[in-house]
């Protein structure tokens, strides 16, 4: 069956200081979704469903993929505060998504074969999609599910922009994913990367760690734990305004209980997006680049 592509596209960029997902940077005007558009359909993959706010979605149709709609198989899933198990209400405080978590359950009416997840705002080079769409298309053996997560270097994935946050990856000798850890406020000082761990405090890197950016592969199956384990977040966390039920999270638990394996795919892409609006430029750039090279051409659609 022909994988998916899920498109995470209902976050709000506070630190850019808007919807980035609308902004243009390609030379033809192209956002950074219609570049991993172009890059999923190229790799194979099928049907593409973009999880959005209802608010935003005549922005996405009309104004980000009114050319690409014409080129590719794309549905739209809403992603709302009110979007909750029987049984629970939204707390009157809460202004913020559930996270990523709860975005692709979102999408688990819309999608019955393996898919693959995206950040709408991220950039991730061809070739991540080549491997992922791979991995997808094969048949499986033996009793337990594999999901799959392409990694990233570190310092291919900074900001010279501040501070982000990233997922490292722990990775045993046979490639599966053993844990993500969230490190908040990475960032280049001099000549050193440094972040920050929940109860460690400051932590040193090389720059060669694996990290997730959100570019992973489930079977259906995924939308079955992502439910039960949204409850129980919800259960634990719902007063919490700030709290979010985020994909790695969810990945990392079913690592826990044994429901699923995470194969760790490398790619030595070059990651990069706007976590800043000062990073606008540098995106702009690197497309151009990218362009004169010949990997994509000057209009994606033409």
């Amino acid at each position: 069956m022909q994988p998916s592509l899920l498109i995470l596209a209902a976050g709000m960029g506070s630190r850019y200081g808007s919807l980035k997902q609308v902004d243009r940077f390609g030379p033809s005007g192209e956002t950074i979704v219609e570049y991993s558009l172009y890059d999923a359909l190229r790799a194979g993959f099928g049907k593409v469903v973009l999880v959005v706010r209802q608010e935003f979605v005549d922005d996405f149709k009309e104004i980000i993929l009114k050319r690409a709609l014409k080129k590719a198989d794309i549905s739209f899933v809403y992603q709302e505060l009110r979007n909750l198990p029987p049984g629970f209400e939204v707390p009157p405080d809460r202004k913020k998504p559930w996270g990523t978590g709860h975005a692709v359950m979102m999408a688990g009416e819309a999608i019955a074969e393996p898919f693959a997840v995206i950040n709408a705002d991220d950039f991730y080079g061809p070739d991540s999609y080549r491997i992922i769409y791979e991995f997808l298309s094969k048949k499986q053996s033996g009793g337990i599910e594999e999901y799959c997560l392409v990694d990233y270097q570190l310092d291919n994935t900074l900001s010279e922009s501040g501070s982000v946050s990233r997922g490292v990856c722990k990775v045993d000798g046979q490639g599966y994913l053993a844990d993500i850890t969230e490190h908040k406020k990475v960032r280049r000082t001099s000549n050193r990367i440094t972040g920050e761990a929940e109860g460690v405090g400051e932590v040193v890197f090389t720059g060669k760690e694996p990290v997730s950016m959100n570019l992973m592969g489930f079977k259906p199956s995924m939308f079955g734990h992502l439910k039960r384990q949204f409850t129980e977040f919800l259960l634990s966390h719902i007063t919490q305004n700030d709290t979010e039920f985020y994909l790695p999270f969810a990945m990392n638990e079913v690592i826990r209980t044994g429901e699923a394996r995470v194969k760790v795919l490398h790619t030595a892409e070059k990651w990069f997006g706007v976590t800043y609006r000062e990073d606008r430029e540098m995106v702009m750039k690197s497309l151009r680049k990218l362009v004169k090279e010949g990997i994509y051409p000057s209009d994606l659609w033409a």
